[in-house]
């Protein structure tokens, strides 16, 4: 007779809510550990994190520590006896006598195919490098950064127009399917097999910095359409068009073909029509089919050349 694991859960943003409620209905979850309430909105306010307030929500207890070195923290986590203890984008370190603590192990549910795409960022690293295929790993963590041997994982194609925010809604999903596959087998009191990530094809995905934003046109507009989609919902594509900065929220690469971007500098304007404002790239033509000004609304091309009539074309 199967009896139900208890699972510490350690999360942080909407990411981790689909893994939180797999937790919820296949375990028995003793607490949840959430990074501390940040200051957010025009007012700055602290605010509490998505799992904190989904926590909350169930009666779970809540633990918040600024980090998990000390001694003192430890055995607080210590007392709650777990298991398990779960980890989906909780953004602090667990520490060696951390990981010693679950009877089990600790898990980490991670958005990549590892090795590839280790770190911060794996899901709008991999919109930006082009690949065509994702997926998720379940993990036994281990001291190093995503480094520890995968218990299962399961593959997803990635669309043409997926964006940062689909794809991580879609990852979210599969992971917690990942993750009750897990659980289930763990609460029938099956060791589910590790394999060791290969030495071979590590890559890390360095967390997003607003800089990189900055469409600089003198890349292909291949790479300019990654840039777009991999960056909604944070933190939007920005460029400059007929010097004006503007944020860009949809964007299609497009050949130059003879007579257009080949005989434009890269960031001229080759056309504008109601259709999509033509951009001159390095390689090829970036087409800007929504965009928003500063401080209005999101809004079509077209609209955006009622505005500026005097870039029609």
């Amino acid at each position: 007779m199967s009896t139900r694991l208890r699972v510490v859960f350690a999360g942080t943003p909407a990411f981790a809510l689909p893994g939180l409620r797999a937790c919820l209905d296949c375990a028995q979850v003793v607490a949840v550990y959430t990074q501390p309430d940040r200051a957010a909105g025009r007012g700055r306010a602290l605010q509490p994190s998505p799992v904190k307030q989904a926590a909350l929500a169930a009666g779970i207890p809540v633990e918040q520590p600024e980090s998990l070195k000390s001694g003192e923290v430890q055995q607080r986590l210590r007392e709650y006896a777990p298991d398990l203890i779960v980890v989906i984008a909780y953004g602090l370190i667990l520490p060696r006598a951390v990981l010693a603590i679950p009877r089990i192990a600790c898990w980490n549910v991670h958005a990549s195919l590892l090795p590839r795409w280790r770190g911060a960022a794996p899901i709008q690293r991999a919109i930006l490098a082009g690949d065509i295929e994702t997926g998720v790993c379940l993990m036994r963590m281990e001291a190093g950064l995503d480094s520890g041997p995968v218990l299962l994982r399961e593959t997803m194609p990635i669309l043409a127009d997926e964006t940062g925010g689909s794809l991580h809604d879609r990852l979210a999903e599969l992971g917690a399917r990942v993750l009750r596959e897990g659980l289930s087998r763990a609460t029938r009191g099956v060791t589910l097999p590790e394999t060791p990530q290969s030495i071979e094809g590590v890559t890390y995905a360095h967390k997003l910095d607003k800089s990189e934003a900055k469409l600089d046109f003198n890349a292909s507009a291949v790479e300019l359409e990654r840039k777009v989609r991999a960056f909604d919902p944070w933190p939007i594509a920005e460029a400059e068009i007929a010097s004006e900065r503007v944020r860009i929220w949809r964007a299609e690469a497009r050949d130059g073909g003879p007579g257009t971007g080949d005989r434009k500098k890269p960031g001229e304007i080759v056309a504008a029509l109601k259709e999509g404002i033509d951009i001159a790239c390095g390689e090829g033509v970036l087409r800007i089919c929504k965009l928003q000004r500063a401080g209005g609304r999101v809004i079509s091309a077209g609209d955006y050349l009622n505005a500026r009539a005097e870039l029609r074309t």
